[in-house]
């Protein structure tokens, strides 16, 4: 079945293997990114789009946008995040309004601007690219463990909410994955193989939940790579 799959933050990390996997498969992708000039080349089923989750104002427009564009979208996977680490008093107010807002708060908009719609298909998914930070608070962590608690709350909420509708949402909670979500962070994974998860680990995961038949619900898939090593930048 071929699925129209609309994912954020697909110009790099998690978000590039989850669009490159599902093109593979032959879906059609709208691929968001802050800035498309990042996608080198053009693709018959790939469609970039602008999206700056940082501006919650411009989300519900251009979610009725995208709609109008692609009439066909059935499903979308929220790649987009970032991560920053400091205790609490480390953090500026600004910077915890803004991690909140892009980790948590544009996703709930984006998926309040296109979830009626896709309410009406046959059958849609809403998949969230969570975090292992959504399973347990760790010491620098009090944002970001906050946005993705929130996040995980929010994906337990509305799969209620949509039992009864086409509509199955899931949430997928990597482990520390090689991206370039670690280069501007003092800390990494371990550099053995096995220390560490690929994006196209979690790719195959989003493909999984799906290709999952009609009648099942896949509601929470934990990842993590067999030995779980953090390696501190000098």
């Amino acid at each position: 079945m071929t699925r129209t799959v609309l994912v954020t933050g697909a110009s790099s990390g998690i978000g590039r293997a989850v669009s490159r996997k599902l093109l593979q498969q032959g879906h059609q992708v709208i691929g968001c990114s802050r800035d498309v000039g990042k996608f080198s080349r053009s693709l018959p089923a790939f469609f970039p789009l602008e999206l700056d989750l940082s501006r919650l104002e411009t989300i519900s427009g251009i979610g009725r946008q995208i709609q109008r564009q692609h009439p066909q979208l059935d499903a979308v996977v929220f790649a987009a995040g970032f991560g920053r680490f400091a205790a609490l008093e480390e953090f500026s107010e600004r910077q915890i309004e803004q991690l909140m807002m892009v980790n948590f708060t544009a996703q709930v908009f984006l998926t309040k601007a296109l979830l009626s719609k896709l309410k009406q298909k046959a059958h849609a998914n809403l998949v969230y690219i969570g975090s292992e930070a959504a399973l347990r608070g760790a010491r620098k962590g009090t944002i970001y463990c906050a946005s993705k608690f929130a996040l995980r709350g929010f994906c337990q909420s509305l799969a209620d909410e949509c039992g009864k509708s086409p509509v199955r949402v899931s949430l997928i909670n990597p482990g520390m994955v090689r991206t370039p979500f670690f280069d501007n962070l003092d800390f990494c994974p371990g550099e053995a193989e096995k220390q560490a998860l690929t994006a196209d680990d979690v790719a195959d995961a989003v493909a999984y939940v799906l290709a999952a038949p009609g009648h099942v619900a896949i509601d929470e898939l934990n990842l993590n790579p067999v030995n779980k090593v953090i390696r501190f930048k000098k």
